[in-house]
């Protein structure tokens, strides 16, 4: 297999997954667990940013260089509003607190207003991936 379709594999593969945790994320939020709505949430921008910068041949081990990436490409150079940025590093502290702080807990509310707003983060970001819009 040729680099670029092993590249365009892993693109496809690591959105996927962002749509995959944003459908456990709902299911989590149906079974009330909003605790891990918010993890799950968390993942799906993750995993989508992995697949945007992957697809600008860019890949990280760490989940700090995701989202320094991240700014970087989409945030400061205007492809994306200052405040996707803010979102995804809102998302990341709370999801630092639902899995290392105990007795944390998030209020239905919010928990689905985060939900909205990431469908609405991957929506945004799904159209500046081009391996996934020129299909």
């Amino acid at each position: 297999m040729k680099s670029a379709e092993m590249t365009l594999e892993a693109i496809q593969y690591w959105w996927q997954k962002a749509e995959e945790c944003l459908e456990s994320a709902q299911r989590e939020f149906e079974a009330r667990s909003y605790e891990f709505v918010l993890n799950r949430l968390y993942y799906a921008v993750f995993y989508g940013a992995s697949a945007a910068l992957l697809d600008r041949q860019q890949s990280f081990k760490k989940h700090s260089g995701v989202r320094a990436a991240f700014h970087h490409e989409f945030i400061k150079t205007g492809l994306l509003d200052i405040a996707w940025g803010k979102f995804y590093d809102h998302l990341f502290e709370d999801r630092q607190e639902v899995d290392y702080v105990a007795f944390i807990t998030f209020e239905e509310s919010y928990v689905q207003q985060q939900m909205a707003q990431c469908k609405e983060f991957l929506k945004k970001l799904h159209s500046l991936i081009p391996a996934l819009t020129d299909k």
